[in-house]
Parts: C-alpha cells; structure tokens; sequence
C-alpha cells in the first residue's frame, strides 16, 4: 500500500470516527443531558440553561450558538476553526435538531437522575475523545478556549475548563441546588473520561526483544506490519554472552500478532511489552 492510499484510509477512518462520535455526543446530550438539565458545559450546557428561561428549545439554541461560534471563530482564528470543525458542529446541531423533532422529550428518560448523569457523561466523553482522536473538535466552547488563548496567557485546557465551569456553575441559578450539584460533578467526570478514553484509542505496545533470531523478526516487522526496528547489541549480565536485542512498537491490535510470530521464530526468546499513547513519529502521531 503506497503512501497516497494509506492517507486516503486515515482520512476515511478520520471522517468515520468524527461522525461517530458526533453521534454519541448527540444521544447522550439530547436524550441525558438537556431532559435533566444537566448543564456540564459546552454549547450544550448553554443551550440547556437557555432553553429553561427562554421560549426557545435548548436544541434551537445549540443550533444559533455553533454556528454564531463558528462565524466567530472564522474571523479570528481564520483557518484554525477548519472543515473538521463545520463538520462536527453541524452534524451535532442538525442531529439535536431532528430528535427534537422525531422524539420530542418532556421529562427524564427515568426517575434516576444518577444513572442518567452516568450515561450522559459516558456518551459525550466516548464522543469528544473520538473527534478528539480524529484531530478535530466540536466546536462550540473549544472556539471559545481557542480565541481565550490567542488573546490572554491561558492555555487551551484552562480557558475551556474556566468556559465550562461557568456554564455549569450556571445551573444552581437556573434550575437548583441538585442539578447544579451534578452538573458539577458530570463536568469534572467528564474530563477524565475523555482524557482515558483518547489513552485507550491511541496506546500502542513497545516491545524489546532479546532474540537468537533478529533477522527473522525484524524482516516480519519491516515487511508485514510495515514498521521499523532498532537493533541494539548488549551482553547477558548472567551468561556473558553477546545479545542482540530488538526494540519496535506497534499498535494495541497488532501486538498479538507480533507476539505469535516472535514465538513462532525463537520460543526461547525474552520479551518486555510496555503500553504508550505517545508515540510521534513516522507511521503513528505527527509532531504537533
């Protein structure tokens, strides 16, 4: 597989989880959050708290605000807000505005605010780590975070948490004690979430191998999985005898495979298997 087909596949797979997660973004804010008024914030939780003192419905307002937030952050940022961006923003305010019209909510799915404050948390977050991971966002309040830090000395995580907890502190005023209360609580929960949601989905597996049969397996690495290897020569500490060890990294799906054929070539062979979900460089992540 050449290399234009190989970004041809990532771009396609990019499309495919920003879509994705846009999706489970839209069930848990529509079906979870708005019901609730589960304000963690995010153009959602601005539309919730909206949509409560005004006539308007919260998706309406999810609607007006991304792409108020999307003008904006063309004509500041410019080409930083990106097509990704129109995508994922568009996508969520159209979704939101079809429930509404196809499965029109008047109260909470359930009477266990808990358990519904769990999924909406679960839902989101799996989403915003999936567009997270396909190198994109949302938009909404990450334009917001943007524009903060281009103009003052936060970072893009401090503007958006400063952002967000706003809009959720919003929700003691708006609704009450309780809600505000979770809405707090799905806040901070969320970001973690998201942050072990993006370590999942981007671990890959770095092996050092101590091998009599180096050729073999650096041939497997180098022609089947398409990755490269490191060849380092040490000395057994315990036999005195020359070494030869093998260091590469591979992605979580293909590290069974590695493992099969490292077994298959040398069963005598050592093996150290740590997980990393930083690995830059050709054939993983670009430098940012």
């Amino acid at each position: 597989m050449d290399q234009n087909q190989t970004a041809k596949k990532q771009q396609l797979k990019n499309w495919f989880l920003m879509t994705a997660g846009t999706v489970l973004m839209t069930a848990g804010v529509y079906f979870f959050k708005i019901p609730n008024g589960f304000s963690t914030g995010g153009v959602s939780g601005i539309g919730t708290v909206l949509g409560r003192v005004t006539p308007i419905s919260p998706a309406t307002w999810i609607s007006i605000l991304n792409a108020a937030l999307l003008i904006l952050g063309f004509a500041v940022l410019g080409r930083e807000t990106g097509v990704k961006t129109v995508w994922c923003s568009l996508l969520f305010s159209g979704l939101t505005q079809l429930l509404e019209w196809l499965v029109p909510l008047k109260a909470p799915l359930t009477d266990q605010p808990f358990l519904e404050l769990c999924y909406a948390m679960i839902l989101t977050a799996c989403g915003s780590a999936l567009i997270f991971h396909a190198q994109a966002s949302s938009g909404g309040t990450d334009i917001v975070a943007l524009i903060l830090k281009k103009h003052s000395s936060l970072n893009v995580g401090m503007a958006l948490l400063c952002v967000d907890f706003l809009i959720a502190a919003s929700s003691f005023i708006v609704f009450d004690v309780r809600t505000g209360l979770f809405s707090l609580a799905g806040l901070f929960a969320k970001a973690f979430l998201v942050d072990s949601v993006i370590e999942n989905l981007d671990a890959c597996k770095y092996f050092v191998i101590i091998t009599a049969h180096p050729d073999e397996i650096s041939r497997f690495i180098l022609t089947s999985m398409h990755h490269g290897a490191t060849v380092e020569y040490g000395k057994g500490a315990f036999t005195n005898e020359d070494k030869i060890i093998l260091h590469t990294v591979c992605r979580r799906s293909e590290a069974p495979m590695l493992q099969r054929k490292i077994r298959e070539v040398d069963p005598s062979a050592f093996i150290i298997i740590t997980t990393s979900s930083e690995i830059i460089g050709r054939g993983f992540r670009g430098m940012l």
